[in-house]
């Protein structure tokens, strides 16, 4: 949701979205709560980290709470939101977390344009 949201959002930006151990599809809760805003989360991928590019560092990384493991990802800077994931949310709650997620991108993507304004 964060990846598209950074895409929907206007700036400028090349947003990637990768987890540490990916199920190889997208939760269909998420792709309903994304429905809800007109974009269609269906025509994205379940990738992982590996898969990120990595001949430069990123300008930002952000985890979402890292359960598991955080793997290390090359960036100028690291973020934690501590989000919790809504997979087993229903769809009210998973509403408030697919807005938290909104509002955290908007808000790093507005400082992100600041700094390198």
């Amino acid at each position: 949701m964060a990846q598209a949201f950074a895409n929907m959002s206007g700036f400028a930006v090349e947003a990637y979205s990768a987890g540490s151990a990916p199920s190889g599809k997208i939760n269909p809760r998420a792709i309903q709560a994304m429905a809800e805003l007109d974009y269609d989360l269906s025509t994205h991928d379940s990738t992982s980290v590996d898969e990120l590019p990595t001949d430069e560092p990123l300008n930002a990384v952000v985890s979402m709470g890292c359960g598991d493991k955080c793997p290390w990802v090359p960036a100028k800077q690291r973020i934690d939101w501590d989000i919790p994931d809504p997979r087993e949310m229903g769809p009210d709650e998973f509403r408030v977390v697919r807005d938290t997620i909104r509002e955290k991108v908007t808000a790093l993507l507005r400082e992100l344009s600041n700094v390198s304004a």
